[in-house]
């Protein structure tokens, strides 16, 4: 929440007021989110969070299974580690009909260091999937315009491009130590040889 690394800001800022409810914790119930847990039980609403039980987004509105009523999009918004946990650790997040975005799809925000290529910020999530449900590729375009603005302004500010984790192993720029925990080592031989998921 402090780091202002953060894309949700932005994508708050971009939709109407009361579009997008931001709700800060790590552990979410019934008692103390009401609210969410209302809308978690509600038919009409999508969790994007990618895995074996995740749909293809873009497959569910072409067959017109998502896309007849309108519908409350969760994203969960953190590190790749903070969100696996939430995810895993909230029974609420498990009611609602679970998609990912199956488009290949490169990050603009370049001035962050993603796990894998095909990993998204919250923003740049929200955004596809938000022109995918609206049938309106615009969508995406308008909500991106102020995070290519923010990098440029950066990169012209001294910032540098950061390439993903997976594009430094590839190409044998990665300059940091090995890591010599078993579990992590093998996470990152996955970003080499695994093109399907992002390492969550």
């Amino acid at each position: 929440e402090s780091r202002v690394l953060r894309t949700v800001p932005l994508l708050a800022a971009c939709l109407p007021q009361g579009k997008c409810n931001v709700i800060v914790g790590r552990r979410f119930n019934e008692d103390k989110h009401p609210e969410l847990a209302a809308v978690c039980r509600d038919d009409r609403t999508l969790i994007l969070y990618p895995g074996p039980k995740s749909q293809n987004l873009e497959e569910l509105v072409e067959r017109q299974e998502v896309a007849t009523v309108k519908h409350n999009v969760i994203i969960i918004d953190g590190t790749w580690s903070q969100a696996k946990n939430m995810f895993l650790k909230n029974s609420l997040l498990h009611l609602p009909k679970q998609v990912q975005l199956n488009r290949t799809l490169s990050s603009q925000y370049v001035i962050r260091t993603q796990p894998s290529n095909i990993c998204l910020s919250t923003l740049e999530c929200a955004a596809v999937a938000l022109s995918i449900l609206e049938k309106n590729d615009e969508i995406q375009e308008i909500l991106l315009r102020p995070l290519k603005a923010l990098c440029s302004f950066q990169l012209e500010h001294g910032a540098q491009i950061h390439h993903s984790k997976e594009h430094l192993l590839r190409n044998g720029m990665y300059d940091k130590p090995m890591p010599k925990n078993k579990r992590k080592i093998k996470r990152m031989e996955k970003l080499m040889t695994d093109h399907s998921i992002c390492p969550r």
